[in-house]
This record gives C-alpha cells, structure tokens and sequence, in this order.
C-alpha cells in the first residue's frame, strides 16, 4: 500500500484501535445506526465532515421519527424541551380542487391521541441532539473527519480510510462500514449504481423569511404545498415568525436558478397566488445560516443493492424520493433503525449475514417503494394538462398507452418492489391508487378554516394505509416500551423485531408459542 501524501496514523488491530462499526455521516441516519448499535453493547465510530450544529434542508418531519425512533433513542425530553413547532398534519392547494384541503396524523388509530403530532424542525438544533444522544450512548464521535475510500479483503469490506480534521490519514478496521453520507456520497459506489426516476427529477430553490402569514387555528403548524402551473411549494412554519419556503421546478430550470436566484424566487411566488399571500408582509432572511438562497436537486433515486458484505447504505446515501411529503428524515432514521436490527443481530451471531441484511433490504426498500407509488398516483392530481411540469407526470391513467408512458417515464429504476416490477399489478394498483386519491380530494371539499378535519377519506384508501403501515408499527413498539409478542412478518419467511428492539428475531408460530405456554414458560 502506498503512502499518503499527508502523515498518516494508521488505527492499530485490537481493542484500543478497531471498532465493531465505522459510520460515516452524523445525520439522523448516521446517528440512529451507530447509537441503536452502541446500545447493543457494540463499539463504535462515527465520522462527521462538518462541525455541528450545520444547516441542513428537510425540515417536516413524521410521527413514525418522533414517536417511534426518536422515543427508541430517549430523546423524547430533549425535543420536547427544544420548542419545535408542533405539526399535526398537511395543508395541500392541489389537485382540481381550488380550494386548500388538509389531512391530519390523527386520522389512522394507532396515531390518535398524544402521538398525533410531530415537528416542524430547524435541522441544526434537531441533528445536533440525535448527535449529542449517540454520543451519550457510547459513540466515538469525530467531527470534521472525512471519509476517504473503504478498505477490503476480496468483496468484503473491513474498514475505513478517512482524513482528520488535521489531514492526517488513518485507517480503522471494523466489522461492518455504515454509509450514512448523503446524496452525495462516494462511498456508495462500492456497493453498486444508483437509479434514478426520471418521472421525479426536479430542483428546489429555497429560503427562510421572518414574518410570513400561518393557517388559521390548530393547523398552524401544518406544512402548506401548494402547486402551481410550473411546480409546487412547500412552506413550513419552523417558529411563530421564522418560516422555509422553497419552489420546486422541473430540472430545465436549474440554469436559472443558478444565475439569477433573487429574481427567479420572486418569478415563482407571483405566480403563486397563495404563497404570494402568504408572504406579503415577510422578508427574507438574508444574514446567518439561512441567509441565502440555495438550490437543490430534488432527485429521486434507489441504489440497486443497500448492502454487500462489510457495508450498509442508510438514508440518502441508499435512496431518495420526491419531498412532498416530507419522507426524507423518516426514511433515513427507519432505515437507520433497520439496519442497526441487522448489524446488532450479525455481530451477535443470532443470525447468517445473509438472512439479517435481507430483511433490512427488504423492509427498506418496501418502504421507498410505497412511497415512490403513492407519490406517482398524488402527482397526478394535479390537472393542468397545458403545464409541461405537470403534463410530463400524467402516467395514471389504467389503459396501455399510459403505462407505456411510465415505463419510459421511469426509466429503468429498479426497486426491488413487486409493484414496480409486475407490470400488471402496477397498472392495477396504481390507477386505483389515484383514482382513489382524486376521488378523496373531490368528495372533502375545501379545508374548514379551524380544525382542518376535512381529509378522513383519504385515509381511507389503501396506498395510504400501506404508507402508514411500516411507521405505525415502529411507532407502536416504541410507545410499548419494546416488541410485542402479536407482531408478524411482514414477508412470508421473513423476521421479526427482538423483545428489545434492537435486532432480529425469527417468528415464534402459533403451534411454538401454545406448546411452550403449556410447560408454563414465556409465550414469545
């Protein structure tokens, strides 16, 4: 091996330089592997380029994070005391309908009650506590150390190299790598390409202003999409004045963008009519970490494998779907849970390899899937068919031609999902998916202007419960304390979470759990 250009501190072998796991990235991905990990008793390393807290698009977050991972972690307290905007649903002026219309989190039962809110975040304060818990677990945390390339025997991964913030190299071996680095990522290629959605492929331009106008009531706190002819807009209250707009605009635009961004900003909230509301007596923060204008594309895409031997992809570094409803920080934090179950369960030697990161990649990728499908059917609500944006996401109707048109329109992303693959089911899937959608939306009306609880219907319908149905359940368990001895595979032969949480498990049967009952021992 040749040596570094820079001094170079190589990490010895053995306990007082070797890890159980190197996780590169302190992002909510990052920071919920390596401290599920640490709480298994394992050691572990985490490697952050930057130095919190740092800013960081991806404001909205989910109830599946607060009240399912984050309750996990025991950062409960700690968000509550931090003053995060509470959210208890979304505002949507979408679709046909002229009106605004809202769905709230309460709607599905399991969560109804004190679960049936999140938060709107500012992502400095929110990364920095999930960073800080990981460190008070147990994790080495290297801030301002950079990833260099992974280090292998064969095709199996066994460790790092990476850079100090001094540009000194070292290299650490470990058991297993956790890539957990962002869209950017280089360390991904190792375990294969990327595939991208050509149907999701736009950009985002965003800012903060202070002073802008809130929904009325309780729906305060709700995140506002609103389309228009060219895109849509997200706005989210992150404080009583402080709030992130951005503009979402198919890819041709990033030229623009880029070379003039005050005057395109100012082009697209004229044209949106809500937004332009919304933000007349508002200002744009123009000093500090939310002082610019930033662009950022808003690509969707899967890597074609989530793991190999010695190495996980959590979070945006595995894959990355459309933001509009907000499923970025709830799919890096669930994949981080999903992976941790299967590093714990490996290194504990309580299952192959194999069996353990096929369920992560299972489970994961189920996940991206449904929300990649139920985002399809939700876009193409939007009519306004003389709108090159939205005309060129119209795939939904169940008749040939229009499947033709998703399948070019996709372009050979390969999910690993069955409903993404089996063309039949697709096309009978996903045209009920939107009908179902569209007829939810007609039949609600406009918005009520205090409460909001005009989306029930929407609910309803079966893509909806499919999203909802992974993040119930990790919400579920965590407000149980743990596993619960009911819960099921959610493939046939797959597994099931241990008592604790923290790995995996294989499915006690019916006939198993009554014989074991009967010789008076534990039913699970």
């Amino acid at each position: 091996m040749s040596t570094p250009e820079h001094a170079t501190g190589t990490t010895p072998a053995g306990p007082a330089g070797s890890y159980d796991v190197v996780v590169v990235g302190g992002g909510p991905g990052g920071s919920t592997t390596a401290a599920l990990v640490a709480m298994a008793g394992h050691r572990v390393l985490l490697l952050e380029k930057e130095s919190f807290p740092r800013h960081q698009i991806g404001e909205s977050l989910l109830p599946a994070t607060i009240h399912g991972v984050c309750r996990f972690l025991g950062v409960t307290e700690e968000l509550e005391k931090a003053g995060f905007m509470p959210k208890r649903g979304g505002t949507f002026r979408w679709g046909s309908n002229p009106e605004p219309w809202n769905f709230l989190f309460a709607y599905s039962p399991l969560m109804s009650g004190p679960t049936s809110t999140a938060y709107q975040v500012e992502r400095m304060k929110f990364d920095k506590i999930l960073l800080d818990n990981a460190r008070r677990l147990g994790v080495e945390v290297r801030e301002r150390c950079t990833a260099v390339a992974t280090l292998s025997e064969g095709e199996r991964i066994t460790g790092l190299r990476w850079t100090d913030e001094d540009g000194r190299t070292h290299e650490t071996a470990a058991r297993y790598v956790v890539d957990a680095s962002g869209s950017n990522s280089k360390l991904a290629r190792t375990v294969g390409k990327r595939n991208y959605s050509d149907f999701f492929r736009n950009v985002a331009l965003y800012g903060y202003y202070e002073g802008g106008k809130r929904l009325p009531g309780p729906d305060a706190g709700n995140i506002l999409c609103c389309a228009w002819d060219d895109g849509w807009f997200w706005y989210i209250p992150l404080t009583d004045t402080l709030t992130s707009v951005g503009a979402v605009v198919n890819r041709s635009q990033v030229g623009t963008l880029s070379r003039d961004p005050e005057a395109a900003m100012a082009q697209f909230i004229e044209q949106a009519p809500m937004i332009k509301e919304f933000l007349q007596d508002a200002e744009r923060v123009t000093e500090g970490p939310y002082g610019e204008l930033r662009v950022r594309k808003d690509y969707s895409y899967a890597m074609e494998r989530f793991w190999q031997p010695g190495m996980v992809l959590v979070g945006d570094a595995a894959c990355f779907v459309d933001p509009v409803f907000s499923t970025g920080v709830h799919l890096a934090t669930y994949g981080g849970l999903l992976a941790a179950r299967s590093i714990n369960s490996a290194l504990d030697g309580e299952l192959d390899e194999e069996r353990a990161f096929g369920e992560f990649e299972r489970r994961y990728r189920r996940e991206y899937g449904v929300f990649y499908e139920f985002l399809l059917a939700f876009y193409d609500m939007q009519h306004n068919e003389e709108s090159y944006f939205w005309q060129a996401r119209k795939v939904s109707r169940a008749e040939a031609t229009d499947l033709r048109a998703f399948v070019e329109l996709v372009g050979g992303v390969s999910s690993g999902e069955s409903a993404l693959t089996d063309l039949e089911t697709l096309k009978e899937r996903f045209g009920g998916s939107s009908r179902e959608l569209a007829d939810a939306v007609t039949r609600t009306g406009p918005a009520q202007t205090e409460s909001g609880e005009r989306m029930g219907e929407l609910f309803g319908t079966q893509v909806v419960t499919e999203v909802m149905q992974g993040m119930n359940e990790v919400q579920a368990r965590a407000s149980m304390g743990g596993a619960t001895t009911l819960e099921k595979p959610l493939f046939e032969g797959g597994l099931v979470a241990s008592s604790d949480g923290l790995g995996w498990a294989v499915p006690v049967t019916a006939d198993a759990a009554a014989a074991v009952s009967a010789q008076g021992g534990p039913a699970a």
